[in-house]
């Protein structure tokens, strides 16, 4: 009797537990765990509703209605997948959208041109310092990158070749430095030099297969920890070793709960902690660290070389009989042909991409030069252990540590 007591209630519980069923291609689990399909997504959207009733009776929009209403939109946008509906980061659609529609409103007139181009530097600016305040992961600035490089080339494909000046030799080697550009992009993704946390794992030390998972979801770094960091640290706030306390107390993190090696530094937007740590490089939406900054120095330079290659080439054809500089502020009649207007608008583009892009390298080179990162330039104009020279290109962190040891000694 009580075996089939016991085996009874079994049955009924296995058979009242609900099958769970595939999704279809429109189909998702949604943010509250509930089945919901691509075709309602306009539906029950209560703070939509209320925002927009705000908006068109000139009232204020509180700030946690305007974040419910944008992680609703986050969570319904999605598109059609096997196995279920996948989600789509919003950061990435803009500049799919505004970017040609700006392109080809600068095409009209030159004026235009001069507003757009001037207004387009000036809101990825306030996006960037935007997104850099409240240290949130962007893929906006990437999007932007990829994008760019696929309308300058596709605008270069119709509007500059089909004119007869750029052969088939030309036009290889600039796709094959497109090619490049895109796999040293690859390549500086990848892991910049991830620390991993001893959370989860036997000993530090002893070999333990735990690993902290970074921004994304990605593995990071596999590689040991310092040989300096205090077991009794490890688990815990870290103890005061007889030697350099202070020391201790400024490398232990205590968001990843480890002892930082030398040069390391924590990311506050990957939220992990990067050996050798130089920067967040929005434009790859990752750190640049000890493992990557060679591919992303590499993706620098192949980008300058097309981009100059590129913009002399069309220069070359839409402007004939004159100077590459002298064409890029002297081209008369290129506005009364719409192809020749776009093509020398996004000349003007890519130049001013390309200025930034150069202005990345060449801080890049000095600091190299210096044997500094970037983290370490700014804390040490944080904390005034360094000066600017150059009008600011170069920041000497040596002479002015060396004039105090000096006057430390008189």
């Amino acid at each position: 009797m009580t075996q089939k007591g016991g085996v009874k209630p079994g049955k009924k519980n296995k058979a009242e537990e609900p099958e769970l069923e595939p999704l279809c291609c429109c189909e998702y689990i949604d943010r509250n765990g509930e089945k919901n399909h691509v075709a309602a997504c306009l539906c029950d959207c209560q703070d939509l509703d209320d925002g927009c009733d705000r908006w068109i009776t000139c009232k204020s929009v509180q700030p946690e209605t305007c974040e419910r209403i944008m992680d609703t939109v986050s969570d319904r946008l999605r598109i059609p997948w096997l196995r279920g509906a996948k989600k789509v980061n919003i950061s990435i659609l803009p500049p799919l959208i505004l970017l040609p529609v700006f392109l080809r409103v600068a095409s009209w007139h030159f004026l235009l041109g001069v507003v757009v181009l001037t207004s387009l530097p000036v809101l990825a600016l306030w996006y960037y310092y935007l997104t850099h305040r409240r240290k949130e992961q962007t893929l906006f600035f990437l999007s932007l990158g990829l994008f760019s490089l696929g309308y300058m080339y596709y605008v270069f494909l119709q509007e500059v070749v089909p004119r007869g000046r750029v052969g088939p030799t030309r036009l290889a080697l600039l796709t094959c430095g497109l090619f490049l550009i895109l796999l040293a992009l690859c390549r500086a993704k990848k892991n910049p030099g991830y620390l991993r946390s001893p959370a989860g794992s036997e000993r530090p030390g002893s070999g333990g297969p735990a690993e902290r998972p970074g921004p994304g979801g990605q593995d990071k770094a596999r590689g040991p920890l310092s040989s300096r960091a205090p077991r009794e640290e490890l688990r815990g706030p870290p103890g005061v070793p007889a030697g350099s306390p202070a020391k201790v107390k400024e490398d232990w993190c205590a968001k990843c709960q480890l002892v930082r090696p030398a040069r390391a530094w924590h990311c506050r937007i990957c939220g992990i902690c990067v050996r050798r740590m130089d920067h967040h490089c929005v434009w790859i939406n990752s750190c640049v660290g000890e493992s990557n900054h060679q591919a992303f120095i590499l993706a620098l330079s192949v980008f300058l070389l097309t981009s100059v290659y590129g913009i002399t080439l069309t220069l070359d054809t839409i402007c004939r009989d004159r100077s590459v500089f002298t064409a890029l502020f002297y081209c008369p009649g290129v506005y009364a042909d719409y192809s020749s207007a776009l093509a020398f608008t996004c000349v003007w583009y890519s130049v001013i991409v390309t200025a930034g892009m150069a202005y990345i390298f060449l801080i890049q080179l000095i600091n190299i030069s210096y044997n500094v990162t970037e983290r370490e330039v700014q804390q040490a104009l944080r904390q005034k252990t360094g000066r600017r020279l150059l009008c600011g290109l170069i920041v000497d962190t040596v002479l002015l540590g060396k004039l105090k040891d000096r006057e430390k000694c008189l």
